[in-house]
């Protein structure tokens, strides 16, 4: 049982340090650049979306 664990462990590493391919720095922040940009446009329409439903449910509901 122990040893089918240790080669578990082996063949991860093995894996990930000779097969994988990492993304240069280049790649990354370029990813990164496009992660943050888009939540910020989705976090401007939920709070344009929220401002507009919070204006249209004060006239119908006034006070």
């Amino acid at each position: 049982m122990f040893k089918k664990f240790i080669d578990y462990c082996k063949a991860c590493y093995d894996e990930l340090a000779h097969k994988t391919t990492w993304p240069s720095r280049k790649e990354l922040t370029h990813s990164a650049v496009v992660v943050l940009s888009a939540s910020l446009i989705i976090a401007l329409v939920v709070w344009a979306m929220d401002f507009v439903f919070k204006s249209v449910m004060s006239m119908v509901y006034p006070g």
